[in-house]
């Protein structure tokens, strides 16, 4: 039990910090100048707003995986780390792959997300790789249940599809963050340790 306390913790604290540190890098992320990439997927489809079926996917699946959490700390402990290790993934490729967005783009309303964001209303250049689909790919990842888990890779496919829909991604950013995603969870489950370690996980 102290184990996995310290362990939160320690999680927990990383995790404000990272909330803390994101409307910084945000606005430095939007300043800067960046590459633009031809993708022949992203230019033959017609650019619509997809805000609000992309907010109830994330949102819901999100709200799934905290429901589950409750009652199964150890999902909890290997999300956390798998999140924190991935989040800090995609802030070291964003930041050495500068883009720009794909032409078209229609900005992402998320009030959740935006509120994240500081002095910008909107964020344009976290690119490679979609944080959309990686979250959705992850929580499939966390998740024990079999419906739990189709409806989390439902999400992940929907989430990635309507980001390019929405031309929010490149094809590649979608892509890419699903094998990238699955190393990012293998990291965090062995920060989190062994489920033995934790005999009152259900």
């Amino acid at each position: 039990m102290r184990h996995f306390k310290t362990k939160l913790i320690v999680a927990g604290l990383l995790f404000i910090a990272i909330l803390i540190a994101f409307p910084y890098f945000f606005q430095y992320i939007e300043a800067r100048n960046g590459y633009s990439l031809s993708d022949i997927v992203v230019e033959h489809i017609p650019a619509a707003d997809c805000s609000l079926p992309i907010f109830l996917c994330i949102w819901g699946i999100t709200l799934l995986m905290l429901i589950r959490c409750v009652k199964q700390p150890y999902m909890l402990l290997t999300g956390l780390y798998s999140f924190i290790i991935l989040t800090l993934f995609r802030i070291t490729t964003i930041t050495l792959i500068p883009l720009n967005p794909p032409a078209g783009l229609i900005p992402l309303v998320d009030p959740i997300s935006n509120f994240f964001y500081g002095k910008t209303d909107f964020v344009t250049k976290d690119l490679f790789f979609s944080g959309h689909t990686s979250s959705q790919f992850l929580y499939f990842l966390c998740l024990q249940k079999k419906s739990d888990k189709l409806l989390a890779l439902l999400s992940t496919i929907i989430v990635g599809s309507l980001v390019l829909v929405q031309h929010v991604h490149y094809t590649i950013d979608v892509v890419a963050a699903i094998p990238l995603t699955y190393l990012c969870y293998l990291a965090g489950r062995r920060v989190a340790g062994n489920r033995s370690e934790f005999p009152f996980t259900a």
